[in-house]
């Protein structure tokens, strides 16, 4: 199952903090979120699966969430949502698989 994911500046962590499902700091604005853990994700151009794929995230990966912006509606781990995150210029993963703790906005909306 392919998942949404944006290819730029994802960071690595260890399984134990992915699997914890803990927010690290890339930056001092810059917050990383897990990507669900047992799961690869897709990264593609857009907020929605039509849109080409630009890489696919590795287990454990966390990945940082720039702005987000309604798409398709996608079902993953972490419930239905139509949020896309913008993790990188051009990349967009599905936030169905991004543990952010909310159901919402949690960034900026993208332009």
């Amino acid at each position: 199952m392919g998942v949404e994911e944006n290819a730029v500046t994802a960071v690595t962590t260890d399984d134990a903090t992915a699997a914890a499902g803990e927010v690290t700091a890339l930056a001092a604005d810059v917050v990383v979120y897990p990507i669900a853990p047992g799961y690869r994700v897709n990264v593609r151009r857009g907020p929605g699966t039509q849109y080409g794929i630009v890489r696919t995230l590795p287990y454990g990966m966390s990945v940082p969430v720039y702005c987000q912006k309604p798409g398709e509606r996608v079902t993953g781990p972490y419930g239905t949502s139509n949020l896309w995150d913008n993790i990188a210029n051009g990349q967009f993963v599905s936030d169905a698989y991004v543990k952010t703790g909310s159901d919402g906005y949690i960034a900026p909306r993208c332009d």
